[in-house]
């Protein structure tokens, strides 16, 4: 066996032990599967979280942006991350109060919950459709990136490697439910950014430090080096907005808003947020100079043409690192896959026996038959060679955002809003990506998130004027508290 299998096994077994070892501490109920009842220190939270959200997606499809669009692919970054950060201080505590006390442990059924009405059975299942069809769209772009990655590695093939990354994240998830995956998340961030460090620092020797990158760019192609976008139609502010836009959805992302509601104290909802943006920050970065110094490698190699840029991070790593260090960059990537996937897997799950299908909702055995289906599901369209990384990332996010953001808001502010009204919220947020998307075409210009949100939001607002919310300030005050923010 060659050193890159032993390096990489050996950490995926170091990730699935401690997830089984965090059985130690589970219960056997519907709760602690979902929630962990609720007793997860910050920093775990923090790093599951920023393990969760900067997943394949920056391994595989942020590097191959960046290697196709150059410098400019900052502006994605930054607005997304400018985005995130702003939507800590309004949902995120909130969130976590307030589930507590109406003993909610999914996404949806906070959605769903209304503190005036009760809950509303059209909003908790539409929620949870959402969250269960496009969740498993995204958890299937997680284990397409862990395939490429093991196709680049050991020229297996691509069906190899989802297959392994289901049946890994299915083990532990069993073991544990979503302690086992906040434990194992918190382990694979610190490979994950381990890795992307390594890796930048050994090609920055190689190659040169950010000037020299620089002229190496600009001599292969001068439109590497400029910060306009090419596709930035409407010009540079309305294309910044549209990232800044998506950075916001995180709120309606079920996935990484979960890991809030699995939080000890809600107090210690401020240091929560430090530790994800210490670590998302420089891992951000990297992600962009790993893309930069790829074309920079590539190009120097000859390899051009047909070259799939969503692989540029294992084949530089093959290129520049001995056989040991490349199994730790793959058990890193293919970490990141894993720790995105399982947290998708178990909220698809939570959607389908607490919001769906509520009748199982205190079976914990229904839970993990949930679970085995919906990964099942998400393997299945990953075989199925639905599109790159990067796309079907970008979609899902977008949806879910648009679908389930406004109302996330609007449930922050304590609002309480008709389901007639709430499920025209979604179906036009919804409605809109895709339209924006698809018909008009575009996303280039402005990321479609920011339409299909400010699509839910203009519902709301006509909603109040036409008394489908608590009173008419209801509006303004979400306005405020963001303005605040």
């Amino acid at each position: 066996m060659t050193a890159i299998a032993i390096s990489f096994l050996a950490c995926l077994l170091g990730f699935t032990l401690i997830g089984v070892l965090s059985a130690r501490q589970k219960q056997t109920t519907t709760e602690d599967y979902l929630v962990a009842s609720r007793n997860i220190p910050p920093w775990l939270v923090a790093l599951s979280a920023v393990s969760t959200n900067n997943s394949g997606y920056m391994f595989v499809g942020l590097i191959g942006f960046t290697y196709a669009y150059g410098l400019s692919s900052i502006w994605l970054s930054m607005g997304w991350l400018v985005g995130d950060f702003l939507a800590w201080f309004v949902v995120h505590r909130p969130l976590r109060e307030s589930t507590e006390g109406s003993n909610v442990s999914s996404i949806p059924g906070y959605v769903g919950h209304d503190r005036v009405r009760g809950r509303s059975r059209a909003l908790t299942v539409g929620a949870g459709l959402l969250t269960l069809i496009f969740l498993s769209v995204y958890a299937a772009a997680q284990l397409k990136a862990g395939s490429k990655a093991l196709h680049v590695m050991f020229d297996w093939d691509y069906s190899v490697g989802a297959i392994i990354g289901a049946v890994l994240v299915v083990v532990y998830c069993f073991s544990g439910g979503i302690r086992a995956s906040i434990w194992t998340d918190a382990a694979q961030s610190m490979v994950m950014i381990l890795a992307m460090a390594m890796l930048v620092g050994v090609v920055a020797m190689e190659y040169g430090g950010p000037s020299a990158l620089l002229s190496n760019l600009e001599a292969i192609d001068p439109k590497l080096i400029t910060l306009t976008p090419p596709d930035a139609v409407w010009g540079l502010p309305v294309y910044v907005l549209g990232w800044l836009a998506a950075g916001i959805a995180v709120v309606g992302q079920p996935h990484i808003m979960i890991r809030t509601m699995t939080l000890d104290d809600p107090s210690k909802m401020g240091r929560t947020r430090n530790i994800y943006f210490a670590w998302y920050l420089p891992f951000t970065i990297l992600a962009i100079l790993a893309g930069l110094y790829s074309r920079v490698v590539f190009e120097a190699g000859g390899v051009t043409g047909s070259f799939d840029a969503e692989l540029a991070l294992p084949m530089m790593a093959m290129d520049l690192l001995p056989g040991v260090l490349v199994g730790v960059i793959l058990a890193g990537l293919f970490a990141a896959t894993m720790s995105t996937a399982d947290s998708q897997l178990l909220s698809c799950s939570a959607a389908l026996t607490q919001d769906i299908a509520p009748k199982m909702r205190n079976s914990y055995t229904a839970s993990k038959v949930a679970t085995m289906g919906v990964t099942v599901a998400a393997l299945l369209v990953a075989l199925s060679d639905a599109g790159n990384v990067f796309t079907l990332v970008v979609l899902a996010w977008s949806c879910l955002g648009a679908g389930l953001g406004p109302l996330m808001f609007v449930r922050a502010r304590g609002r309480s809003v008709s389901p007639a009204l709430g499920v025209t919220m979604m179906v036009a947020g919804l409605g809109t990506v895709l339209i924006w998307k698809y018909v008009l075409a575009w996303g280039g210009g402005l990321y479609e998130a920011l339409p299909g949100m400010a699509a839910g939001a203009i519902v709301y607002f006509i909603g109040g004027l036409l008394g489908a919310v608590e009173s008419p300030n209801d509006a303004d005050a979400i306005s405020d508290d963001i303005q605040r923010a």
